[in-house]
């Protein structure tokens, strides 16, 4: 075949020996069954303990999904303080600790509080030596109770209620006419309170 023009010669390889350089993954059922008994060796060595660690219960962002209740990322310090717990005590007992985070609500902290204290009363930490329990350890008919796994669920985010008539008062409420005297009150309050305050000195000044 001729080249026109005077162009690069081009040299087209076709004969790589590609076989050599393809990556298999023939050995991946075989690494499936070692990491899954690794899995199982890890478990036993570890022993008794909840599948997941301990987080709080926390409302998701924006307008949109804050009547959502999910696990949020750590508890905070304040809520350990409230619940008894120590900051270091808490990492080795399962329950993650978020120093970053801050209470912006009572019933919030107390829900999570609530959350610790039952996770207290159902842990059960065995001591490192059977013969000599530390501080914090559990002793007697403890070590022998029945254990489980299962983590702390979240709560419920509100009680249903039972179906009821509605009454007079509730079909007279006008919520849109009180939102928007609620509103109009609170953008007038200050402007309100300066015009009282002048009209108190005027009198005020009269009197004298």
């Amino acid at each position: 075949m001729g080249f026109g023009k005077n162009n690069v010669l081009h040299g087209n390889h076709f004969r790589k020996d590609w076989q050599r350089r393809v990556k298999t993954w023939f050995d991946q059922p075989g690494r499936k069954l070692r990491r899954r008994t690794a899995r199982k060796t890890k478990a036993a060595t570890l022993g008794v303990r909840p599948l997941e660690l301990l987080r709080p219960a926390v409302r998701a962002q924006t307008v949109r999904y804050n009547r959502k209740v999910r696990e949020g990322r750590g508890f905070t310090l304040a809520e350990l303080k409230a619940a008894g717990v120590g900051r270091k005590e808490a990492r080795g007992v399962g329950i993650v600790v978020d120093h970053r985070r801050r209470n912006l609500s009572e019933e919030g902290k107390k829900v999570n509080v609530e959350r610790l204290l039952a996770y207290k009363t159902k842990l059960i930490v065995f001591p490192r030596k059977a013969g000599k329990p530390k501080k914090g350890d559990s002793t007697g008919a403890d070590l022998t109770a029945p254990t489980t796994r299962v983590a702390v669920p979240l709560p419920e985010t509100y009680s249903a209620e039972a179906p009821r008539k509605i009454t007079a008062e509730e079909r007279e409420f006008n919520a849109f006419r009180t939102l928007r005297v609620a509103r109009a009150n609170q953008r007038h309050e200050g402007s309100r309170k300066a015009r009282q305050a002048k009209k108190d000195e005027e009198e005020a000044a009269k009197k004298k």
